[in-house]
């Protein structure tokens, strides 16, 4: 039986979308989604001054990867520069502590970038509609890997928000009915998004482990040198197993049965995925207790 990807190129159609792309697990899952479904994508990515600007270097991997395996994206990285100097936020450069625990936890709206969803939102419309505008009109999805997860914490990642932002665009641009929201993952939580990728990369012919070690989901990233000698930039980057973001993640790859290709660290070095599963285990028996 034929994928939905091959009846597509089977009949020289391609639909076409643009993504936020941010190098997490949740946007990394959708890129797939949109390959696997027959979408041409041109994916953004935002360097507003995040700590974890190591997912930025993620997406570009994963990009990379997807090419060699005769997958193209358009990627690109937008530099709001200055912007993180202005932010009250504890995700950007020089806010405060990114909280751990559980991702339900009220301390994790400490994490919330003031408006951070409308800033992208406006810039990826103004892209999308370029797109939908040259060579012939036509439609174009704006995909966004927002979710269930997101709701309680994130304002900007409701459907509420999404409405009424995009209703606002559609008042200020000609030729807005050409563009439509895709959001498939509004309603799953993380780990029904991860089975979502496993499924895409059967559909593409990925290797599921080269595709999620290559996506970050971490909020403290930990830089551990490759020897006391090396200058700052010889080293590499590996996720922590305590913050909220991280949890979550971990909680997804429990439940799927398979460990995280993903390397792990905290205060004392590299650890094994085992030593990551069991902490998240233990938080989320507190939660649950």
């Amino acid at each position: 039986m034929l994928t939905d990807l091959e009846n597509l190129l089977n009949n020289k159609v391609m639909k076409k979308a643009v993504l936020s792309l941010s190098g997490g697990m949740d946007s990394s899952s959708l890129l797939l989604h949109l390959l696997a479904n027959g979408y041409e994508v041109t994916a953004l990515g935002f360097n507003y001054g995040q700590k974890h600007k190591v997912e930025l270097e993620r997406a570009t991997s994963l990009v990379e990867y997807l090419k060699s395996k005769n997958q193209p994206v358009n990627f690109q990285v937008i530099k709001l520069d200055g912007l993180s100097q202005l932010l009250n936020s504890a995700l950007v450069t020089g806010g405060a502590d990114v909280p751990e625990g559980h991702y339900e936890q009220d301390n994790m709206k400490e994490t919330v970038v003031p408006n951070r969803n409308k800033i992208f939102a406006s810039l990826i419309q103004a892209v999308a509609l370029s797109i939908a505008t040259t060579g012939g009109k036509q439609e174009v999805a704006i995909a966004m890997g927002i979710h269930a997860g997101d709701h309680a914490i994130y304002p900007d990642c409701r459907q509420e928000f999404r409405d009424v932002d995009f209703e606002a665009f559609r008042v200020g641009n000609w030729d807005s009915e050409l563009l439509y929201h895709y959001t498939p993952y509004l309603e799953l939580n993380k780990f029904t998004i991860l089975e979502d990728g496993q499924r895409s990369c059967d559909i593409l012919g990925l290797e599921f482990n080269e595709v999620y070690k290559r996506t970050n989901t971490s909020y403290k990233p930990i830089f551990i040198k490759h020897s006391w000698s090396d200058i700052i930039t010889n080293g590499t980057w590996y996720s922590d197993y305590k913050s909220a973001a991280s949890v979550e993640r971990i909680e997804a790859f429990i439940k799927l049965g398979r460990p995280d290709p993903v390397a792990y660290a905290d205060e004392t070095g590299p650890v094994t995925w085992e030593v990551a599963k069991a902490h998240v285990e233990q938080v989320l028996a507190e939660h649950n207790s």
